[in-house]
């Protein structure tokens, strides 16, 4: 099909983030003009269901209630920032996310809050925060920061660096990050392994790495409470126990990246409701503001605040960029946690999750699937040619990506991570929408079955 005119200029100028730059012409990504609810619609008027959303698109698209609550900060205070100044948005913001932040009987309430403009510049600050705060306590050689290695933290220079997966290039020079073995059930629980005997295992490695870098020169371990951007990765039971308990044995903090788990994805207002984690740091973004406008923030205890607020004194740590908490962000993401609430978001998600994942369960027969796995609305499907042995497709075949292809040309729209399909629909989604998305999938995935057959591969 000849390309549109926006899709000759989109490829003469524009640098796609995430997308293959060598991409052919064939493969140029649609143009999207307009959206509402789950679907979108591009510029030759064809709609797709979005079941990829950004990952974070969660209350879908043409949302008149976040529109308005934009249009009316423009019109009362279109800028401002938090440079010896506040604003009531920022103010609102914070106290929406310190009532809501998730509690626990054993540890103190999160009591602070730094505004930003993304989820990577919230990661980028828990790094120096952390550095800052072992400083201010007398443990200034606690520099290592530990994630894992199909972790997605953001695309700062420090916050490639933390992340696992891809591998950074070139890898940034001088920043001490160490990456231990994600809890990936599919690729690494052994033959007859129990769940409880992988999650020892895995908790097992990153200790392992702990000792072998030093506990005291550790400064803070990051993780995804649901590793979506890795690939839709849970955790198994038992795993984040075990490692809080070493966590806290060792005095290292722990840092939770919260930016696509939280605000109802697995059914929980967080991934840590759902997982029971009690970080010493929270990092949120994106589904913050439904993915409306561009905000991130940083949630803390008090007694960390307490000592950071004295190391503030001769350091520069509370920077938030020259957008954090604007105005119009804040005023959208207030709107947002509000209507969460308002439409008992949460509650859908537990409603619709179990039709979404058995739906999805059900292509696990199909020649092409070889794991199907998922929380609340996130799901992945990995792709294999081999189902018995397991065995990965060759990259150059980008299977994957013509899985991708095929379902945008029956009107669905999905993320790819290597071989593995991600679903993540808006949080709106029906049961009957289910059924359409799932459909469409199928025969996306019947269309590069096909080409294999008739290659000789099948």
């Amino acid at each position: 099909m000849a390309l549109t005119v926006l899709q000759r200029r989109g490829l003469a100028h524009l640098v796609h983030p995430g997308m293959d730059q060598d991409v052919p012409a064939r493969d140029a990504p649609p143009v999207i003009v307009g959206g509402d609810g789950v679907h979108v619609v591009d510029e030759t008027g064809k709609r797709y269901i979005e079941a990829c959303a950004g990952l974070s698109a969660i209350l879908g698209f043409g949302e008149r209630r976040l529109a308005e609550a934009a249009v009316r900060q423009m019109r009362a205070l279109p800028y401002y920032h938090l440079f010896n100044r506040t604003h009531p948005p920022a103010i609102d913001l914070a106290a929406a996310l310190i009532r809501i932040a998730p509690r626990s009987p054993d540890a103190p309430p999160f009591a602070r809050v730094l505004l930003q403009s993304s989820g990577a510049e919230a990661n980028d600050t828990a790094i120096r925060l952390a550095w800052a705060y072992f400083d201010g306590i007398g443990q200034p050689q606690r520099r290592k920061i530990v994630s894992f290695d199909r972790s997605i933290h953001g695309s700062t220079v420090a916050t490639s660096a933390l992340s696992g997966f891809p591998p950074a290039a070139p890898e940034p020079a001088g920043l001490p990050c160490r990456h231990a073995p994600s809890p990936y059930a599919y690729r690494r629980r052994r033959d007859a392994e129990t769940e409880d005997a992988f999650a020892a295992r895995m908790a097992a490695a990153l200790e392992a790495l702990i000792l072998t870098e030093g506990p005291d020169t550790i400064a803070a371990v990051f993780a995804e409470p649901l590793q979506i951007s890795g690939g839709v990765i849970p955790p198994p039971d038992g795993y984040f126990p075990r490692v809080q308990a070493l966590l806290r044995r060792h005095g290292i903090l722990f840092v939770v990246d919260e930016v696509l788990s939280g605000f109802g994805r697995t059914g929980a207002t967080w991934g840590c409701e759902t997982w029971s984690l009690q970080p010493d740091l929270l990092t949120c973004a994106r589904t913050l503001s439904a993915a409306y406008q561009p905000v991130g923030a940083l949630l803390m205890r008090e007694a960390m605040h307490d000592v950071l607020r004295a190391q503030s004194r001769r350091l520069r740590l509370f920077e938030g960029g020259s957008h954090g908490a604007h105005p119009v962000s804040c005023a959208v993401a207030v709107e947002a946690l509000r209507i969460y609430e308002a439409d008992a978001i949460e509650a859908h998600v537990r409603r619709v999750a179990a039709k979404f994942l058995a739906a999805l369960h059900g292509l696990a027969a199909h020649p092409l699937v070889g794991d199907v796995r998922g929380v609340g609305l996130a799901a992945g499907i990995e792709l294999v040619a081999d189902q018995a042995q397991r065995t990965q497709f060759d990259p150059a075949r980008r299977v994957g990506a013509r899985v991708v292809a095929a379902c945008q040309g029956v009107g669905l729209l999905v993320g790819v991570v290597e071989d593995c399909i991600v679903v993540t629909p808006p949080l709106i989604v029906t049961e009957t929408e289910i059924d359409e998305l799932v459909a469409r999938l199928r025969r996306g995935l019947d269309a590069v079955w096909e080409e294999e057959v008739n290659a000789g591969a099948g």
